[in-house]
């Protein structure tokens, strides 16, 4: 394989000599950050523990977990990783199987969604570029959801989730 003489890194960020010591660690055994009735979310790398270079999250849903309906973000790409079971995944065409080991990536502005429709758990990776504050949205989602439409609506906005059920008319959008 040959590759071009000039290859396209992003510009140095860090201009120290030696390096730092700054990683962080996250063992596995750690407990879920989030737990709710349709599974667990595992916060493994945060906008705030980035710097908002990306957000890195382990979920985990439980049989027949209705996951998200289909929506886009403006701001930023997502995308699934499927580690155990199977998980329905929208790619803005249709519904596709994903199972352990597949990968889809959606880019910003593109429409997709996910349900665990089986009767087993199952467990992904969803990775945010670039990150956002994600853990507010996870949290309170499901609240927001109980207070009626227009509620829901305006939080999903204030989270870049742009929800097709939300906007009657495509040119919302």
């Amino acid at each position: 394989m040959s590759y071009p003489e000039h290859l396209d890194y992003p510009q140095p960020r860090y201009l120290g000599r030696h390096g730092e010591v700054n990683a962080a660690f996250r063992p596995a055994d750690s407990p879920p950050d989030l737990s709710g009735p349709g599974g667990d979310t595992h916060y493994l790398a945060t906008h705030e523990s980035t710097g908002g270079e990306f957000g890195l999250y382990q979920v985990e849903l439980g049989p027949k977990a209705a996951g998200a309906k289909v929506h886009f973000h403006r701001a930023m790409s997502e995308s699934f990783y499927v580690l155990s079971g199977e998980l329905e995944l929208y790619d803005g065409q249709k519904w596709v199987t994903g199972r352990t080991g597949d990968f889809l990536y959606v880019p910003v502005g593109g429409l997709h969604g996910f349900k665990n429709v089986t009767d087993e758990p199952m467990s992904m990776l969803m990775l945010f570029s670039p990150g956002a504050p994600r853990e507010e949205y996870f949290e309170r989602v499901a609240e927001m959801s109980r207070r009626g439409a227009d509620e829901l609506k305006e939080f999903r906005i204030r989270h870049d989730s742009y929800f097709v059920e939300d906007f009657d008319d495509p040119d919302e959008r």
